[in-house]
């Protein structure tokens, strides 16, 4: 017989207890995470096992597991063999918060979720809590209201917004909107739960909001509130009224959103232009001031980083970043990471795309770390020897840094023509080799890349040219200069 209970002491815990069999360990096995169970055995023969439910992940602060479903996993003891010789699942335990995060324990699956009170975890109260935001009148604060990626990480130009703005404006409240808490957010920043209480009032009082994709829910302006739109890319696939089909829906829903916003940054001049148009943000500013997001691969340094991912200093380093797909809710799988690694000799890091993180599982094998998970793409792009990528606009990055970069596109006429289309032929302008196996990626690794040098020029001139390690400093002289937030 196996019990368990839920623990919230001194930090979240899951405690295991039962009789013989003991089993030689006991894991918590999550798509994106994992933590080991600490066994003792009691002076009558039974044993016992603490499962942390925080953990601290790429080197960062613990921090309580990203949400979603753990398997308990038991090795079996010594000279155990076949089912009965790991314990049997143990009675279920209803929800319990515990602080940071909420879990439940149903059969062998332990479910980690936000710590949102059950009585707003609802339809009713989540509409309880909107209609309180609505009719909000108290004054706005000296704030802003950060989200990158619908609050799975606190990345992208907003986090290169909020480093900049907390140098030059200290006194500036930094809110940070996420998933869960297990989403790391910046030195001085505040964390809100999506659809808590704390993230409503704090989306309805700051005085800026700086967001890198779709607000999303009710947004109800105040008087004197901005919204500032990073986006999160150069785009080379077509978006919002350029997609392909003819959707009322989907073009009523584009003219409401862009509708909700006071600027836009672009990285670029091309990228200006698309934007304004996908999503008809006319006749209202559009900053071209380079990407902010990309300073550190001008100024950073990617020493800390290689060591976070235990990466041998000289060891080349692959990152492999293909876009999502509009057909498939996991990343595509026409790479064997590990076979890879060994090809190139090289470490293979996997990046899926945001949309990809939850419901994708972690890729394995030697040489090969999935950083899905990993909190900036930025800094995985300053770590990168060379990138690997599809119709990803990471590739509109990654050109700052001059570095080599693959275009592995075995869909490439299927992505075209049916799912998304593009604005410019990849194939005649892409500033590296085009590719369509894993076996011509391999060869094209081997090449002098050299031979696609003066594309490589041009594509810089074109996308880059903002991208001087100084777009930070841009964009928050424009919001203090214009009075979004106070320097006070």
């Amino acid at each position: 017989m196996t019990e368990a209970r839920f623990d919230a002491d001194d930090e979240p815990t899951l405690t295991l207890w039962g009789d013989a069999p003991q089993p030689a360990s006991v894991e918590l096995v999550g798509a994106r995470a994992r933590v080991a169970g600490s066994l003792t055995t009691e002076d009558d023969g039974s044993w016992r096992a603490v499962l942390p439910l925080r953990a601290s992940r790429w080197g960062g602060r613990v921090l309580p597991l990203p949400s979603g479903d753990y398997d308990l996993v038991f090795a079996p003891g010594a000279g155990g063999e076949g089912p009965d010789a790991a314990p049997p699942a143990p009675a279920d335990v209803p929800p319990v918060v515990l602080g940071e995060l909420r879990a439940e324990l149903s059969g062998a699956t332990v479910r980690i979720a936000p710590p949102l009170d059950p009585a707003y975890d609802s339809r009713d109260g989540q509409a309880a809590l909107e209609r309180r935001y609505a009719a909000r009148s108290a004054a706005l604060e000296n704030a802003v209201f950060f989200e990158s990626f619908y609050g799975r990480n606190a990345g992208c130009n907003p986090l290169a917004i909020d480093r900049e703005l907390a140098r030059r404006a200290p006194g500036v409240t930094r809110y940070w909107s996420v998933v869960d808490l297990s989403v790391e957010v910046p030195e001085g920043g505040v964390a809100v739960v999506e659809g808590s209480p704390e993230w409503w009032r704090a989306r309805g009082a700051a005085r800026l909001l700086v967001v890198n994709d779709w607000l999303r829910r009710r947004f109800a302006r105040r008087p004197g509130q901005r919204v500032l739109q990073t986006w999160h890319g150069t785009p080379l696939k077509r978006l919002a009224l350029h997609r392909p089909g003819f959707q009322p829906r989907r073009m009523a829903a584009v003219i409401k959103e862009s509708r909700r916003w006071d600027v836009l940054l672009a990285q670029n001049p091309y990228a200006a232009g698309i934007l304004t148009r996908a999503y008809a943000f006319l006749r209202r500013p559009v900053w071209v001031e380079g990407y902010p997001r990309n300073d550190v691969l001008v100024n950073g340094d990617g020493a800390p980083v290689r060591e976070a991912l235990g990466i041998a200093p000289g060891e080349r380093v692959l990152l492999y970043a293909p876009t999502w797909r509009d057909d498939r809710s996991e990343m595509v799988d026409f790479v064997d990471p590990a076979t890879l690694a060994a090809a190139a000799d090289a470490v293979v890091l996997v990046r899926g795309h945001s949309r990809t993180l939850q419901p994708g599982r972690n890729a394995e094998g030697p040489r090969v770390i999935d950083v899905t998970g990993f909190p900036d793409t930025s800094r995985l792009l300053l770590v990168a020897d060379a990138l690997i990528t599809d119709y990803s606009s990471v590739m509109f990055d990654y050109s700052a840094t001059g570095k080599p970069m693959y275009f592995l596109v075995p869909d490439l006429e299927h992505y075209r023509g049916e799912l998304r289309g593009f604005y410019f032929d990849l194939a005649a302008h892409a500033p590296g080799p085009v590719v369509r196996t894993q076996e011509e990626l391999v060869a094209a690794l081997a090449a002098d890349p050299a031979d696609h040098a003066a594309a490589y020029a041009r594509w810089r001139e074109r996308f880059n040219a903002r991208d001087d390690g100084a777009a930070s400093a841009r964009v928050v002289a424009r919001i203090l200069d214009q009075g979004f937030v106070d320097r006070d």
